[in-house]
């Protein structure tokens, strides 16, 4: 049969499926990734996803204006949003760089009143625009913001106003101004919908007293992750509340109790017989260590980022844990609290280690290659890994991908810039080669260490499914970004920072872009130049570069590249030069 007759009946036999079965049988579709791949197999399944859908996803806000989102769909009622590059947790972006909430919610005013969620990632948020949401959608429920600025505790108590049916209030990691703990107060007294509450991130102390009332007529309360001001004395008289809790974030053990105090605290954590997620432990005691215990049995994570717990104490914990899926501690734990780990959590899936004092050179403590390599015996699982280190070996990534070979994302984090694998003095080559040829369900890779271009070229041939490649001081020539640039055909998200790529490599990229979500490069030798070419070659993609104070006129210091439906955004600051 002719291809083109084909298609034409291919057509009209999927453009004659009923309406009413086909969006329900979208509605069951919860993947982004599916629901827009549905959208693209002919008209009528592109207007049947387009009407059915009710959230969107939206991983870059200048990807597309927020007219366009309203014309597309109509009918949205969740929207996640992310804003500024990623690399701006690293204070590599300026501040006022943009990613401005206020065009997105007077969009919202007007085609989405009925908006119940909003989730936003490192956007700038104001008190006013919450205010604007608060009032603008009265059938608002939840409200996530994570690595957002621009805010107060003022913009916080006008959703505790004004959102009477308002189900998650999520608030972490944030740069805010935290004025006071009164807007919590601010909640009415007939208020009882909350299933989610995360104030973990605010500093100052919060009204008790409004906080202990207001758990108490929550009886839906899933969720509650408090600050460190929480007393040992206080968390107890939540808990009681709040019997239905899956997640706990608790406040610090630091303070000293009576033994009855801590018996006080056991009691009411063997009453939360749901949780299966504790975090927010600071400065835990073994004093109030064994309180824990009576929770942990059918704990899947456990955050263990604030708490310097030493190698003892974090053994006699996991020994109670035995169902963990997620674990996260901070480098004091050394290697020897990861053997604990390996031989304690054999269902663990996500490992990561985090550093106590990134900056501090002159003291080694943390963790080595030894205790990563512990985990890997006794965690087979183990698919994801974020992993801060001084020091590493190529053969012991080799041994550790060989224990674990599904990783879906490793990054390795060796914090000392071009540092070799410091047994042999070679590059770290090896090590990364052999992540990327054993781990081939490999989705996110963080490489650090001495590299050179091999790593590069291994990337390119093997990692058939990577979506996210961070790069920071490594790579000898363009040659390497041209290899990851010619192989990896899902690659989605490309950081590089500090390496010796320069135009060669960005412009080797003319053929991947275009399905790229972006590419992120700083500190390399791409020039103004570079970026005036790109931008020429390819019209849809928008290049910003980001001009450094007294920097070099011709050097490009941070380029910013994206794919974009909406042309060149309409907020660029100053010291933000669009090409």
């Amino acid at each position: 049969m002719d291809p083109e007759r084909k298609k034409v009946l291919e057509r009209v036999a999927v453009s004659t499926f009923p309406d009413e079965v086909l969006e329900r049988v979208l509605v069951q579709l919860k993947s982004h990734k599916d629901r827009s791949s549905v959208s693209l197999v002919c008209h009528s399944w592109y207007d049947a996803e387009r009407f059915s859908r009710t959230h969107v996803f939206i991983a870059n806000c200048y990807s597309v204006t927020p007219e366009i989102v309203s014309r597309r769909f109509p009918n949205i009622r969740s929207v996640s949003l992310k804003g500024k590059p990623r690399f701006s947790d690293f204070n590599l972006v300026p501040p006022k760089w943009g990613a401005d909430i206020r065009s997105w919610l007077v969009m919202f005013a007007a085609k989405y009143p009925f908006l119940e969620e909003l989730r936003l990632k490192r956007m700038t948020v104001t008190d006013e625009s919450l205010e604007f949401l608060a009032l603008s959608c009265p059938n608002f429920k939840g409200l996530s913001l994570l690595s957002c600025d621009g805010f107060s505790t003022d913009g916080l108590a006008a959703i505790a106003t004004h959102c009477k049916n308002l189900t998650e209030l999520d608030i972490q990691e944030n740069d805010l101004n935290d004025k006071s703990g009164s807007w919590l107060s601010c909640f009415p007294e007939n208020f009882s919908s909350l299933e989610v509450l995360n104030f973990a991130n605010l500093s100052n102390d919060v009204n008790f007293e409004a906080l202990e009332r207001l758990v108490s007529r929550c009886k839906s309360l899933k969720v509650l992750k408090v600050n460190r001001n929480i007393t040992l004395e206080q968390l107890p008289r939540l808990l009681i509340h709040a019997p239905l809790l899956t997640e706990l974030g608790t406040g610090s053990f630091l303070q000293e109790h009576p033994a009855c105090q801590y018996s006080e605290l056991e009691n009411a954590f063997n009453k939360c017989m749901n949780l299966n997620t504790l975090s927010g432990l600071s400065e835990v005691t073994a004093l109030s260590l064994p309180a824990l215990y009576p929770t942990c049995a059918n704990l899947t994570f456990l955050n263990l980022s604030c708490a310097a717990l030493q190698s003892g104490e974090l053994a006699k914990l996991l020994v109670h844990c035995p169902c963990l899926r997620r674990l996260w501690v901070l480098d004091t734990v050394e290697d020897k609290g990861l053997e604990a780990v390996g031989s304690n959590c054999p269902l663990l899936e996500e490992l990561r280690v985090f550093p106590t004092d990134p900056f501090d050179e002159d003291t080694f403590h943390g963790v080595t290659e030894s205790g990563f390599i512990a985990v890997s015996y006794g965690c087979r699982r183990l698919s994801y890994v974020l992993y801060f280190c001084r020091q590493m070996t190529n053969a012991a990534v080799e041994t550790i991908v060989q224990n674990c070979p599904d990783f879906t994302h490793f990054r390795l984090c060796i914090m000392n810039p071009w540092q070799p694998d410091y047994q042999t003095n070679e590059p770290m080559d090896k090590a990364f080669c052999a992540v990327v040829k054993t781990c081939t369900r490999l989705q996110r890779l963080a490489v650090s260490g001495l590299l050179t271009d091999l790593t590069f070229e291994y990337i390119g041939k093997y990692a058939k499914n990577l979506e996210t490649l961070s790069v920071a001081f490594a790579g000898s020539s363009d040659w390497g970004m041209q290899c990851v640039l010619g192989g990896c055909p899902k690659l989605r998200k490309l950081e590089i920072r500090d390496c010796p790529f320069g135009n060669a490599a960005l412009l080797s990229g003319l053929d991947k872009y275009e399905s790229m979500r972006s590419l992120w490069m700083s500190g390399c030798k791409v020039t103004m130049n570079g970026c005036r070419l790109l931008a020429k070659e390819m019209p849809r993609l928008n290049v910003e570069v980001i001009k450094v104070d007294g920097s070099n006129e011709s050097q490009a210091d941070k380029v910013y590249v994206y794919r974009s439906v909406a042309g060149p955004r309409r907020d660029a600051p100053p010291f933000v030069l669009t090409l």
